[in-house]
C-alpha cells in the first residue's frame, strides 16, 4: 500500500512549533513499519509517501485519523505492488485469458 499524506501548511507549521509533527510522523512510521518513506513538497505543501504492507483494511482508520486530526492532512491510500507481485498477477491474468479463449 502507498500512503500519501499532504499536510495543511498552516496546521503543519503550528505542529512543527508545538512538536506534534515529528511525533505523529514517528508514531505513523512505528505503526506501519514502511519499506520506504519519502518527504517532499508538492504544490507548496509538506507531503510524505510511505510504502507499507496493509494486512487488513480495518487498519485504515487508525492510520489516517492521526494525520487528519494532527495535520489536517489529505490522505490517499493506493494499492501498489512490487515486481514479484506484478509477475504473479500477470501470470494469473495470462492464464485466465488463455483459459477463457479455449
Amino acid at each position: 500500500m502507498l500512503l500519501k499524506a499532504t499536510a495543511d501548511t498552516e496546521t503543519a507549521t503550528a505542529a512543527i512549533a508545538d512538536g506534534s509533527l515529528p511525533k505523529v510522523i514517528k508514531e505513523t512510521m512505528e505503526r506501519l513499519k514502511p519499506e520506504a518513506t519519502f518527504f517532499y513538497t508538492e504544490n507548496g505543501n509538506r507531503t510524505s509517501l510511505m510504502v507499507f504492507d496493509l494486512k487488513d483494511p480495518s487498519e485504515i482508520p487508525g492510520i489516517a485519523e492521526p494525520l487528519f486530526a494532527t495535520l489536517k492532512a489529505k490522505v490517499e491510500l493506493i494499492p501498489v505492488m512490487n515486481i514479484e507481485e506484478l509477475q504473479k498477477g500477470l501470470k494469473a491474468a495470462v492464464k485466465s485469458q488463455y483459459e477463457t479463449v479455449q
